[in-house]
């Protein structure tokens, strides 16, 4: 496969995971999340769908250029493409569990393996091409602050 062609499979595999994430989010936005207490520190919500967009792109370059890699250093890129694969799952798996059961202790565990699984394959990524691990960055930080958030929300309205 041509290598702009993986790198955007992989950044509109991001971005469909995203928008159907997204589907169990909107619809609970202005019935159940309004309702909600949240920190001085809860952004609006209009800036949750560019962040996420952007960083979906940036998550999908990245894993595109490992994959590019595949032919010289096949083990590295299966074992960070692993990684990858489950991350993505668990970004996911978060808007169900907040959004879709409302149950927000469930999503501070679930968060925590987010995060622990985005530096592992930030880790592996970076064994095979620094750029992308360095793309994977803002993402580590965005979910570190949506881990605090989460677990602030938590506490607000246990």
């Amino acid at each position: 496969m041509q290598k702009n062609l993986r790198i955007a499979a992989i950044v509109l595999t991001c971005l469909a995971v995203g928008y159907f994430s997204s589907l169990v989010t909107r619809d609970n936005i202005p019935t159940w999340y309004v309702t909600l207490k949240k920190p001085f520190f809860n952004p609006p919500n209009w800036v949750f769908a560019p962040v996420w967009t952007i960083l979906y792109i940036m998550m999908g370059i990245a894993a595109g250029r490992v994959w590019n890699k595949v032919d010289s250093d096949q083990q590295n890129v299966k074992k960070g493409m692993y990684f990858f694969i489950i991350q993505l799952a668990l970004n996911a798996l978060w808007s169900y569990l907040f959004f879709g059961m409302h149950n927000l202790f469930l999503s501070i565990i679930e968060i925590i393996l987010l995060w622990l699984m985005i530096y592992e394959t930030y880790s592996q990524f970076k064994k095979v091409d620094r750029l992308a691990s360095k793309l994977l960055i803002p993402y580590l930080v965005w979910v570190s602050y949506a881990s605090i958030l989460t677990a602030s929300v938590w506490y607000l309205n246990k």
